[in-house]
């Protein structure tokens, strides 16, 4: 029986790189050095033919960067060389990331005749001077012609991303962002809290830092999140994402509830055949090591030592998945959902009783009122969520 599968593909390109971000993403590539790079990604998913027949891909998720500043041609290559090695679920989730400066009607065709059928659009706010001082390259009409043009389309799966915390930004700013954006009735809002991370251009500027809002503002802003959303239908179902019924993002749960998934492409991670890794960071030695292997793959060379001898400079940071380190992840990532952590999801997993292992520690958070559990779930409540951080490390079994 074909195991399940989900994979991430990273596409490190953007039109213009955001203020606050420090994700693995350029924003003034030459066009030749993308046509490399997504030759090298075909050349990377290649690689898997000899494990491929052994899954079933449940889920896609193109990320980055912004995938929608590439040609679309270069979107269907990509998923054509997918189809070609996998096994790809005819109900398969696969969704693509985009800006609402680059979405185009004849792209957003184009994504579903490739079988696409989940649109996640980074609006993060309605207010156009927030978007400026963000450093984004859309205002917010170029979001509403997307978002129209994507239902024009036949897209009926759409994420649209919202923040909270930016400069210049009050509870009235942050609400009429959301409510303008249930206007339009997106299945699914990711609400997001500004990170601002060290080295980042927004970090070194003390004009914009002095304009953040304060941390009990953005607490604020955090709580009327999940009261304004279900009021309005959505249900929270992960710390920062809310679903209409039936529309939770599949791919994302495989990452909180342990599922296997390849990621492909510049620093993507993985969870593979019982290791955590992830790709190396620089984008001249991947180019490189994937033109490599491509001059390699001939038809007399043995796919499983071509993979092998590929991977052993590809990968870093790999971390054996031994069951003391699984049972933490099951715990701290799986906590992150509403509905909490399953008891006997965790006894099928582990064949030890959650209670026998982390009684204590469930216990003690139990009566602070940071945690509560059933006969079936474990879960944080709200006011757990509030100190995820502290209460999540203490699931570390070394600790």
């Amino acid at each position: 029986m074909k195991r399940n599968i989900s994979l991430y593909i990273h596409i490190p390109f953007c039109v213009q790189k955001c203020l606050y971000c420090d994700f693995l993403s350029f924003d003034d590539t030459m066009y030749a050095t993308q046509l490399q790079y997504m030759d090298a990604l075909r050349t990377e998913i290649m690689l898997y033919k000899p494990f491929a027949d052994r899954y079933v891909v449940r889920s896609i998720f193109i990320g980055g960067g912004t995938p929608s500043v590439m040609d679309e041609s270069q979107i269907e290559a990509l998923l054509s060389t997918v189809r070609q090695i996998f096994s790809v679920d005819r109900f398969a989730e696969i969704t693509i990331e985009a800006n609402p400066g680059t979405l185009k009607y004849t792209d957003l065709l184009a994504y579903q005749s490739y079988g696409i059928n989940r649109l996640s659009i980074g609006l993060q706010s309605a207010d156009d001077e927030m978007l400026r001082l963000l450093g984004r390259i859309h205002n917010f009409d170029q979001f509403v012609a997307g978002y129209t043009s994507a239902r024009r389309a036949g897209f009926r799966n759409i994420n649209v991303d919202v923040m909270s915390g930016i400069p210049g930004q009050d509870m009235h700013s942050y609400v009429d962002t959301l409510t303008r954006v249930m206007e339009y009735r997106p299945e699914h809002i990711s609400a997001y809290s500004l990170q601002v991370e060290e080295g980042t251009p927004l970090a070194e500027d003390p004009v914009l830092t002095g304009m953040l809002p304060d941390e009990e503002s953005d607490r604020r802003m955090y709580a009327m999140t999940k009261k304004i959303l279900r009021t309005n239908g959505y249900e929270r179902y992960e710390f920062s994402n809310y679903a209409l019924p039936g529309y939770e993002c599949m791919h994302n749960k495989v990452y909180w509830t342990g599922g296997e998934y390849i990621g492909l492409g510049l620093g993507a991670a993985s969870l593979f055949k019982g290791e955590r890794f992830s790709n190396l960071r620089d984008l001249s030695q991947y180019l490189e090591l994937m033109q490599e292997a491509a001059a390699n793959n001939t038809p007399e060379v043995d796919k499983l030592e071509l993979y092998e001898a590929v991977v052993a400079h590809l990968r870093q940071d790999v971390t054996a998945m031994y069951v003391d380190r699984r049972m933490e992840e099951f715990m701290f990532l799986g906590l992150r959902m509403i509905r909490g952590v399953s008891r006997k999801e965790f006894r099928e997993r582990f064949n030890k009783d959650m209670f026998a292992v982390y009684g204590p520690v469930i216990n003690r958070y139990e009566a602070d009122g940071f945690m509560d559990f059933d006969d079936d779930y474990v879960w944080l409540t709200d006011a757990g969520i509030d100190v995820s951080n502290i209460i999540l490390s203490d699931f570390l079994l070394d600790k």
